[in-house]
């Protein structure tokens, strides 16, 4: 678990790396990014950094945790005792418990006392508040890894008193090499994940070891080859099956999204050659004969606007059925 590790991110650790060996470690930091872009890893790696006993000078400059001293392999099974994990479902007395009264007391055996905040954005205003006071004044072996999907959830007075770290999507080409290479992912099956993780590489590695995207994937291009010989009572019925199939409907949506990306680049272009699902060619071509640009481009738009009203918990019956009718139409 090092540096090198972390997919793209270079930014992020180049500032990272470069604090360590200069000495300038801030005080706080926040790093924000989708759920599964790669927070959580990228602060495990900085705060073995931190405390590495042996840490290792790469020939370019960089820092590196050594990987085998008493230090490290305790940060590597989360057994550190002087990088504190802090879930974000626990409320102000907590925080006080946790954080406030516990930074005065010194690092056990490293020198600094790392605090790694998870999804600070569910952090309620009042607890916020009260981890605010100890940012602003903290130890000096005292180091907060604040991890959040979302910075507008977090107070001004916060954001103004850490370093900010941007978690930016990955290139296509590193994914691809990652999964291939380091995953050993069949290229067919990296091209998949590529396509639906845009740029989260945690959600990349999942789709790639995940057992139930195959199912999925198959449902998904099942319904929307026959949508348009379906009724009313086929569609609800099909809004069922999906429920009861357990299937993360964000990966369902996902799917239907790429086919219709794959649609509309397939009539623009009559290319196959880019497309994600080159082995259904025949399916994208039909469909692609007997739609227009206007209707492939309203159903692109209807699934960003379910995936939005589901994420508001609007009612999924209604939401999917809205949406399944509309893809109907078009």
């Amino acid at each position: 678990m090092n540096f090198s590790d972390i997919v793209g991110q270079e930014s992020i650790k180049e500032q990272l790396q470069g604090a360590i060996s200069t000495g300038r470690v801030s005080h706080a930091y926040i790093l924000y990014g989708e759920v599964r872009s790669g927070k959580e890893f990228v602060a495990k790696v900085f705060a073995q950094s931190l405390l590495c006993e042996k840490p290792v000078t790469k020939p370019d400059g960089t820092i590196e945790p050594c990987g085998e001293c008493h230090s490290c392999r305790q940060a590597m099974t989360a057994n550190h005792p002087d990088i504190i994990y802090v879930p974000s479902t626990i409320g102000v007395e907590e925080i006080r418990d946790r954080i406030v009264e516990t930074v005065q007391v010194k690092p056990y055996q490293g020198p600094y006392k790392i605090y790694i905040v998870e999804e600070a954005e569910k952090l309620t205003v009042q607890a916020q508040n009260v981890l605010l006071k100890t940012i602003e004044e903290p130890p000096a072996y005292v180091v907060f890894m604040l991890l959040t999907s979302s910075t507008e959830a977090l107070l001004p007075t916060i954001l103004s008193r850490c370093v900010l770290l941007n978690m930016r999507p990955v290139r296509d080409d590193e994914m691809r090499t990652y999964l291939i290479e380091q995953l050993h992912v069949p290229e067919s099956r990296a091209e998949i994940c590529i396509a639906f993780a845009r740029g989260n590489i945690g959600r990349a590695k999942a789709l790639a070891a995940s057992e139930d995207f195959d199912k999925i994937r198959t449902n998904a291009l099942s319904l929307l080859k026959n949508i348009h010989e379906m009724d009313t009572a086929d569609i609800m019925e099909a809004l069922k099956n999906i429920r009861e199939y357990g299937f993360d409907i964000n990966d369902y949506l996902d799917i239907m999204a790429v086919w219709y990306r794959d649609i509309l680049l397939f009539k623009a272009t009559h290319d196959m050659n880019h497309l994600i699902f080159r082995d259904e060619i025949q399916s994208i071509q039909k469909v692609a004969q007997c739609s227009d640009y206007e209707g492939i481009e309203e159903v692109i738009q209807a699934l960003e606007v379910a995936k939005s009203r589901l994420r508001s918990k609007v009612n999924y019956e209604l939401t999917m059925e809205l949406l399944l009718l509309t893809i109907k139409e078009n």
